[in-house]
């Protein structure tokens, strides 16, 4: 696992290309921890209609399915890195396990959370609180979920959030969590970590994979 702070967003991503794409089936499954300044990411089939004013804000293309979203401080953002083939688990089980993770974590926080068939993420009260997108590549994942814990909001209102036109956002500070990022953030990483049989006594890294990082 790496906690890797606040980071740029387009070399993050890169990183996670090249690292896949360098996947050997003796590599060992990862999960990236981090937090973007801020920036619209618009998915794969990602229509130029959604993104209604970005204004100063980065647009990046991604590689991603789904539509546009939003990053930015105060959002927890976990990137799965992940053989699919090895671990027997496909895309739709993976998906599942993410927002199951995110709704077991809310739950924890007395906060009634549920998914969506028509739309992966997760919500309460109709507002999304968290979102979800990957890629798979070769049998294995990248990107991961986004779940708003203490950010500006305002970002959203220049987007149809994931392709759905006047969708409600919400975080965990307007829901009364008063847990500091950090404890929410080992909280998550241990449902997600138990979920996906995570060792609890690995170490922590704080680095990216140099090898995979443009110079």
């Amino acid at each position: 696992m790496r906690r890797l702070g606040r980071r740029d967003y387009l070399p993050v991503w890169q990183a996670m290309q090249r690292f896949t794409d360098a996947r050997t089936e003796t590599t060992r499954d990862e999960l990236w921890l981090l937090e973007h300044p801020p920036v619209f990411t618009v998915g794969l089939n990602g229509k130029p209609e959604h993104l209604l004013a970005p204004g100063d804000i980065p647009v990046v293309k991604v590689d991603r399915g789904g539509q546009v979203t939003y990053h930015g401080p105060g959002q927890i953002v976990l990137y799965f890195m992940l053989d699919l083939r090895r671990r027997g688990i496909g895309v739709r089980a993976l998906v599942t396990l993410m927002e199951q993770a995110v709704i077991e974590l809310l739950t924890g926080y007395s906060i009634r959370a549920e998914s969506r068939k028509d739309a992966p993420g997760v919500y309460v009260d109709s507002a999304k609180i968290a979102a979800l997108g990957l890629r798979v590549r070769h049998g294995c994942s990248y990107h991961g979920l986004a779940l708003n814990v203490e950010m500006d909001l305002q970002p959203f209102a220049r987007i149809n959030p994931c392709g759905y036109p006047g969708l409600a956002v919400t975080q965990l500070r307007a829901l009364g969590v008063s847990d500091s990022r950090s404890d929410i953030e080992t909280k998550l990483l241990s449902i997600v970590g138990e979920r996906l049989g995570f060792d609890p006594s690995a170490t922590m890294l704080e680095t990216l994979p140099t090898e995979f990082v443009t110079p």
